[in-house]
């Protein structure tokens, strides 16, 4: 069953643009495989963190809305963990 859910990870500081868009960009192509739908997507922009993460004291703010499977959002969890660059995340659903 497709439900929304609000996808918001932080992306390590230390990148370039062009590696932090590469981030976004696979992060959206892992959703699109698992044949989650992107409703909006949304770049916060760089922000200080509340407190140091991995060693970093600010990130960059990324926030996706999809209308997806939980398997999508499971393998988005799956690869956020593993991936270096993303620093934090998290899922929420939304009713």
């Amino acid at each position: 069953m497709m439900r929304n859910y609000e996808l918001m990870f932080v992306v390590r500081p230390t990148l370039e643009e062009e590696a932090t868009n590469a981030v976004v960009e696979n992060v959206k192509k892992i959703l699109l495989e698992q044949k989650a739908r992107i409703v909006s997507e949304k770049n916060m922009g760089r922000r200080e963190l509340a407190y140091e993460v991995k060693g970093f004291k600010n990130g960059s703010y990324f926030l996706i809305t999809v209308e997806a499977e939980p398997a999508a959002v499971k393998e988005f969890d799956r690869i956020a963990n593993i991936n270096e660059d993303i620093i934090r995340h998290i899922v929420v659903k939304v009713d």
